[in-house]
């Protein structure tokens, strides 16, 4: 099996698997299990500063979004930081790292926009034989009302404020933690690297709020008939996070700043989508709350076989996928393909006729020769993929290149019905 052993900031661990931080990091009772299972490292979940306690309700703190088959696809939460003593938190990660010292240990912390709080807790926090730091400059609830969190994430001046005080009071590696509740990811990115970031992660969780109880006409959930937004996550926000990773890692203002990928991580080919698209390893959360520790073992192995299959090494595969990205305006529009139909693998199903029909080209046939038939329409098919992605039976309908490859490319900045094309 390929050699999944990572070196992330000169954070050695078994694979790039890590937990994220949250409620399966907050003490060692689950961080040991984790490590039992295999986890390659975990990014304990955040701590705060000494002072009043943290309080969470004692009401629904999760809620999910299901297919219908009821399996989980989005999660959301309104849990807070660890509201545990810091001192508590801290005996435990010292006696965690000294159990598993080939594990990555990161620790989250969220304090207050002041240099003193940083200069007075890191060091304390350090001395526990932590390898890093993650800042978290992403939560959406709760502590951003507070001024923390997110507040400081979408506050670009703040980030690298909060960042440069890290990196004063610390000796370990800094990795600042993005919200994705911003409209461009990269001014934050670009503010984490110039107060010193040794590193991002992202995505943190999407503000949202999951439904309605139709027989109360309130949100759900609630707490005593009142509820709140929630941080967004599961695999239902992995395509967000996917492009705000290759965002940073194809510009060229943010391009080698290394990245931790975090967002819908369920099975091994999220896993693949991540590093291919820049990440350097990947944070779970959402998957292991549904499904447990053990869904490491499918991780590890799916990667393993995939990076076999392919002859690369792991960190051939980190970044492949990111040349491959580029704005709209540089796409070539002299490609073309047409969509073609498998009539030995097609059901008769009608779904690819009617959505076409209804709401793209009218370029698929009902009816052929008086027979249930469904064919694409060449001169009708504008190759959009909408048929493809709607059929339920693997690769019945795929997509083949009709254009020639000698045709001259052509993309926006050069055609000749953009009004601001270079003509020099």
């Amino acid at each position: 099996m390929a050699d999944l052993k990572t070196t992330f900031l000169g954070i050695e661990s078994p694979n790039p698997f890590w937990l994220a931080s949250a409620p399966p990091t907050d003490k060692a009772y689950n961080v040991n299990r984790a490590f039992e299972a295999g986890w390659g490292g975990v990014v304990w979940k955040t701590l705060g500063e000494d002072g009043p306690p943290i309080v969470n309700v004692n009401g629904p703190r999760y809620s999910a979004l299901h297919s219908n088959e009821r399996r989980v696809i989005g999660f959301n939460n309104i849990e807070l930081i660890t509201d545990r003593p810091l001192q508590t938190n801290l005996d435990e990660i010292r006696q965690v790292k000294r159990d598993w010292p080939d594990r990555a240990m990161v620790v989250s912390v969220m304090l207050p926009m002041n240099e003193k709080a940083w200069a007075d807790n890191l060091p304390r926090i350090e001395d526990t034989g932590a390898d890093a730091f993650e800042l978290n400059f992403g939560c959406p609830h709760g502590m951003s009302e507070r001024g923390m969190g997110a507040a400081v994430g979408q506050v670009p001046e703040y980030i690298q404020m909060a960042t440069e005080w890290a990196k004063k009071a610390a000796s370990i590696p800094v990795i600042v933690k993005l919200t994705p509740n911003v409209a461009n990811i990269l001014p934050p990115a670009k503010a984490a690297l110039d107060g010193g970031a040794d590193a991002v992660s992202l995505i943190n969780t999407i503000n949202s709020i999951m439904g309605v109880n139709y027989d109360t006409l309130t949100m759900y959930p609630t707490t005593d008939g009142m509820g709140t937004h929630g941080g967004y996550c599961g695999e239902a926000v992995k395509p967000i996070a996917l492009n705000m990773v290759a965002e940073i890692a194809r510009s060229q203002a943010t391009r080698g700043l290394p990245i931790s990928g975090i967002g819908g991580v369920t099975d091994w080919r999220d896993a693949v989508d991540f590093l291919a698209l820049g990440a350097s390893n990947v944070q779970v959360c959402t998957a292991a709350m549904v499904y447990g520790f053990k869904i490491v073992d499918d991780l590890v192995d799916g990667l393993s076989t995939f990076l076999d299959e392919k002859g690369l090494t792991l960190d051939q595969l980190v970044g492949k996928a990111v040349p491959s990205v580029t704005d709209w305006q540089y796409l070539n529009l002299n490609y073309e393909e047409k969509a073609v139909i498998d009539q030995d693998l097609c059901i008769k199903c009608g779904r690819c006729h009617v959505v076409c029909e209804d709401t793209s080209h009218q370029a698929i046939t009902h009816t052929v020769d008086g027979e249930r038939r469904f064919e694409v329409i060449d001169e009708e098919c504008v190759g959009c993929n909408l048929c493809v992605s709607v059929c339920p039976v693997d690769s019945c309908i795929t997509m083949k290149q009709t254009s020639d490859d000698s045709d001259p490319k052509l993309n926006w900045t050069a055609h000749p019905n953009n009004p601001m094309r270079n003509t020099d």
